[in-house]
């Protein structure tokens, strides 16, 4: 890969990355809720998941999805699903500092294992891979796009982190919180539109 494709990746992950999406939406709420220790790990899990993503799909897992088309919609229903399910964990969490809170920030697996039912990284990653890996030394190539995102989204996704821990002294208060986090729950079922929007209900699995 020559330094012009190199920058220009750069851009592209950096705004791809840094725009909103469900992973940048609950790392914001999380921030929020549960403080900056806490939802580190759900950070990592994103940088280290969607990495670990670009690598294997742009190594060959591509074209399983080509074999089985019927994948996409598997995908994008279970993704719809769980990404609900998440609305639901948020519009419900409370602050650490309450003593009856029961709910838990996301873990690393959860995290990394969201990225393959996570409609914005299919999207990032099929463009990327699209548009970045000359057909010379694909295996190289395709290393370094996986690279470069890790790289470029770690601070991305921390400054949405950085901005709900921020937050904490503004939503002390429960009803602010709960107020917040039911708005970005709101925000994360809106992220659903792009999916239900190809989802052929007569034929879901196409």
């Amino acid at each position: 890969m020559n330094a012009a494709l190199a920058m220009s990746l750069v851009a592209f992950a950096f705004v791809s990355s840094i725009t909103p999406g469900p992973n940048n939406i609950m790392l914001m709420s999380s921030g929020a809720t549960y403080g900056f220790r806490l939802t580190l790990p759900h950070l990592m899990g994103v940088v280290c998941g969607f990495g670990a993503m670009v690598l294997l799909v742009g190594l060959g897992l591509a074209s399983i999805f080509a074999a089985v088309p019927e994948l996409h919609g598997i995908i994008r229903i279970v993704g719809a699903v769980y990404l609900l399910y998440l609305a639901y964990k948020i519009a419900t969490s409370r602050n650490t500092l309450d003593k009856d809170a029961t709910a838990q920030p996301i873990t690393f697996a959860q995290a990394a294992m969201f990225q393959w039912v996570n409609p914005k990284a299919w999207t990032m990653i099929v463009g990327a891979i699209t548009a970045y890996v000359p057909k010379e030394d694909p295996f190289q190539n395709v290393v370094i796009v996986a690279l470069i995102f890790t790289i470029v989204n770690l601070p991305c996704v921390t400054t949405w982190m950085a901005f709900g821990v921020g937050l904490r002294g503004v939503l002390k208060n429960p009803a602010a919180l709960r107020a917040f986090n039911i708005t970005m729950a709101i925000l994360l079922v809106l992220s659903l539109y792009p999916i239900l929007r190809e989802i052929d209900l007569s034929h879901p699995l196409q």
